[in-house]
Parts: structure tokens; sequence; C-alpha cells
């Protein structure tokens, strides 16, 4: 079972938060009143006593202590910069196994957490941007990839491995084989939009079928991996529960945000295997 971590966050502070009102409002002044009543009655106040009777409930000073640095957490997070760790070679060469990213929450829209609802409107995703989104299949799972399709685009992938756009094709440029492959695999220079990047492609192996073409309706998103014979994305979704004109796209609801940086990298987290950042930079 995947933890909702959002949700955990949001109780986490509404309980916190909670607690430091309740202290607030009704603990705090009845310590005080209970202090000036000892105070009143003796002529010397012990200060061990005056202490005892100013002791904050150790729930309420675990939740005072929480709730700033959880309040601090949640807005950050919901609404400006998300972490994440890539689990797999899908996005090579452009995203390896390991690396942490930061994902800017409010290039697509300010979204309330939990719920995700847009409240506001910031911009919309662009052809070539690395953009992170929960699986229409299974919203609890996040997945990157970068926008190929935007809303009323026409998409074919051919046989030959070629991507067309609106009947255009995608400018592409050998930049040679992938080290290591001994010439199985080869690296392009690719523009999408603005975005020029490096996909990866293994020359013998062909997984989608020959000549597919996909029409990408409104308030939608075509998604694929920079490595192309190796990623699960909407060349190849298959949900019997999704309608057959969607299957494939990402709602706009789904969007989580927009891959902009690598900061850490970490294959292998053991102690064995320290992290490095080698790989530290601006996303293209």
């Amino acid at each position: 079972m995947s933890l909702n971590f959002p949700l955990l966050l949001v109780i986490a502070v509404f309980v916190c938060g909670l607690l430091a009102l309740l202290d607030l409002l009704f603990l705090a002044p009845r310590r005080r009143a209970a202090i000036n009543s000892y105070q009143g009655s003796v002529s010397q106040a012990d200060m061990v006593v005056v202490e005892k009777l100013n002791k904050e409930p150790l729930l309420v000073e675990y939740g005072k202590s929480f709730f700033p640095v959880l309040f601090i957490v949640l807005v950050l997070r919901s609404f400006l910069v998300e972490p994440f760790q890539i689990p797999s070679g899908s996005m090579k060469p452009t995203l390896d196994v390991g690396d942490f990213i930061l994902v800017n929450k409010f290039s697509y829209g300010i979204r309330l957490p939990v719920i995700d609802k847009k409240v506001i409107e910031v911009g919309d995703p662009q052809r070539g941007d690395v953009m992170v989104f929960r699986y229409p299949s299974d919203p609890n799972v996040n997945y990157i990839k970068r926008v190929v399709g935007l809303p009323g685009d026409q998409i074919r992938y051919t046989a030959d491995k070629r991507l067309f756009v609106n009947g255009e094709s995608i400018a592409e440029q050998l930049v040679g084989s992938e080290p290591g492959t001994l010439g199985s695999a080869e690296l392009y220079k690719e523009k999408l939009g603005v975005a020029e990047h490096l996909i990866r492609k293994e020359m013998s192996r062909y997984r989608a079928s020959p000549d597919r073409s996909w029409t990408v309706p409104a308030g939608h998103y075509f998604m694929m991996g920079d490595n192309r014979d190796n990623s699960n994305d909407s060349r190849y979704w298959d949900d019997p529960s999704i309608p057959k004109d969607l299957l494939g796209m990402v709602p706009d609801k789904n969007i989580v945000g927009k891959a902009f940086a690598v900061w850490m990298s970490w294959p292998e987290p053991k102690l064995s295997h320290l992290p490095n950042f080698s790989r530290v930079g601006l996303i293209k």
C-alpha cells in the first residue's frame, strides 16, 4: 500500500496547529491563572513550583515545536518546489536512475494540496518540457516524461523510430553511439519546441507498432520518455477503464509540476556507495 504523503503532511500540520491553538486559547491562560493564584497565596513563591505550574503538556509542547517546521514544509512542497527521485532509466540520457530532482509546483498553476484542484492559472505545459504527473491508471504513482503532444496535436511514431507532430518530422541529429553499447544504442540530439535535448534509441529493438498515430484531446498531453525504446509512456498505456480516445493521454488534473534541476545522484543508497554531485545542473 502506497502512502499518501501530502495527506499525511496536511493532517500533521492540522493536528499540530490545533494543539498550538488549544494551548493559546485555553491551556496557557489556565497556567497563568494557576501561577498568579499560587504567588498570591504565599509570601515567597517557590520557583520550582512556578516552573511546574507553567510547564506545557508534553503533547502540546511537541505540537507547538513541530507546527512551524511542518507548515513551512507544506507550503514549500505544495506550492513552490517538491523533490523526487528517479526510479528507472526511462528518461536516459537526460535523467538517470538515482537522480534526485526538483520540480517547480507553480509553473502550470497553483493547486491545492491533497485534492490537487487548480485555483490560480499561471501557465501551461510546453512541448519539450520534462513533466512529473500522476499515472492516469494509478494516480498514486508519479511518472516523469517529456511533453511531446499538446491539446489538439496530431502525433505519429513511425516504424523507423521517427517522431512527427502535426505532420512535421521532429528534427534530430545523430550524436554517436552510446558509450559501452558497442553500437547497439545511439544518441540523437532532438529539438521539441525550444527544448534541445538528447534522446536514446536501441537500434535492434522495436516496441511500437509501425506508424501509430494519436490525436491529443483538449485538456490532455501526450508524453514520451527520452529513452525511446525503454519507456512506459503514452505510446503503450492500455487500460480498459479509460475511454479509447483518452487512452495514453495525461489529463491536466494529473499534472504535478515541471522538473527543472538535478541536485544529487545516489543510484545505490548504501554506505558503500555515497551520493555524488557530478550530475548537478538544470534539466534540458
